[in-house]
């Protein structure tokens, strides 16, 4: 194949030059102006439950201020879920805080609730005192087992921050990924569902939490006419010129999500009945994942091959892949933290590869990743 198929290619839906257009036309260049509010309504009505968003410069920054809010300090420990990438567990870190990290479920490989209260109760017996904050992750657009993490969360009196970074559109029971905790994370990096060339946003839950995000992302600048500060604060706003690129690319957002679900649908077909092949699906109805990435488990004993094998046979052939995260108790930066493993995750990622499903992936890209997939398995 000439074209080389990656795994989520930012794709412009062509309205995104007029926004910039109008940013430039109107000298409005900076942290904030009509496209950073109009962004922000345009989530707050998409993702629902009353909800606040306030549009910043990652979806690490929006993890920071969440943190930041929650009380998180030098001293205190987070639990995080230990299959993720590093950004969901590194603001911690920038808090003096301590990750305390969680193993995962097989169901959505997220946090796995029976772990994430037997640790809260170790963390407490060990310390003395209760995690600060639990940190989920709706891991490659999978909702976690949300209901049962807030259970418990609400029995110990923790909040949550959601980490929805890769979940946008995602949904448990009907609700959108990212408004069930305290506060929720997204993500608009340029492989996500929608990009806004970086940047990120914080779900918060009222008015009066939306002004104090927004004082925090903005150098916690006091109402003074000189510059008075009181508290440390952050240069994390989102540009007007990133939210312009936002603005166009919320008028495809439904149709990159149903896309991403209908490419998944032709894998999952594809995939019936091959031996050693396991595509990750939604464990049942009430789950609705948006497949930010499809992903599939190489088993060696039943194919005769194993996942790196596979990638780098895809990789000759044109088709870019990428493995499972390795979980974050197994990084050197975090060797020495605590953490409550089960071998899931580690399982996972000496199993797992992510395989293109963004806008650009089309159903004979689909056809032609499956046929070279099996053609690696056949000995």
């Amino acid at each position: 194949m000439d074209k080389r198929i990656y795994l989520c290619l930012a794709h412009m839906s062509g309205k995104e030059q007029a926004f910039i257009k109008e940013a430039f036309d109107t000298n409005w260049v900076v942290p904030l102006g009509p496209n950073v509010n109009a962004f922000e309504d345009e989530l707050k009505h998409f993702v629902g439950q009353d909800k606040e968003v306030v549009a910043l410069s990652a979806g690490t920054a929006a993890i920071h201020l969440g943190l930041i809010q929650l009380g998180v300090g030098a001293g205190d420990e987070v639990i995080c879920q230990s299959f993720t990438f590093c950004a969901s567990a590194n603001p911690v870190a920038y808090q003096g805080a301590k990750p305390v990290f969680i193993d995962s479920e097989e169901d959505t490989w997220n946090m796995d609730p029976v772990l994430l209260e037997e640790a809260i109760k170790d963390r407490i017996a060990k310390t003395g005192k209760k995690p600060k904050a639990i940190l989920p992750v709706h891991l490659y657009g999978m909702p976690a087992r949300i209901d049962e993490i807030c259970a418990i969360a609400a029995k110990y009196d923790i909040p949550v921050l959601e980490d929805a970074a890769e979940a946008l559109g995602s949904e448990f029971k009907g609700q959108k990924c990212g408004t069930f905790g305290t506060f929720g994370v997204l993500s608009f990096n340029g492989n996500k569902m929608i990009t806004t060339s970086g940047g990120g946003a914080l779900i918060v839950p009222d008015e009066s939490t939306k002004k104090q995000t927004m004082f925090y992302a903005t150098q916690a600048r006091e109402p003074f006419p000189h510059y008075q500060h009181e508290k440390i604060g952050y240069n994390y706003r989102m540009s007007n010129i990133c939210a312009g690129i936002g603005r166009g690319q919320m008028t495809v957002l439904d149709e990159h999500i149903a896309h991403h679900r209908h490419v998944h649908a032709l894998y999952e077909k594809a995939f019936e009945g091959v031996d050693g092949i396991t595509l990750k699906s939604n464990p049942d109805d009430r789950f609705n994942a948006n497949y930010w990435l499809s992903t599939i488990l190489i088993d060696p004993v039943k194919t005769g091959t194993n996942y790196d094998e596979v990638r780098r046979k895809l990789d000759e052939q044109g088709i870019e892949t990428r493995p499972l995260w390795k979980p974050m108790h197994l990084q050197p930066v975090y060797a020495a933290n605590p953490c409550y493993v089960n071998g899931v995750s580690e399982r996972l990622f000496n199993m797992g590869l992510c395989i293109p499903a963004g806008p650009w992936v089309t159903d004979e890209d689909v056809a032609y990743i499956v046929e070279q997939i099996k053609a690696c398995c056949k000995g």
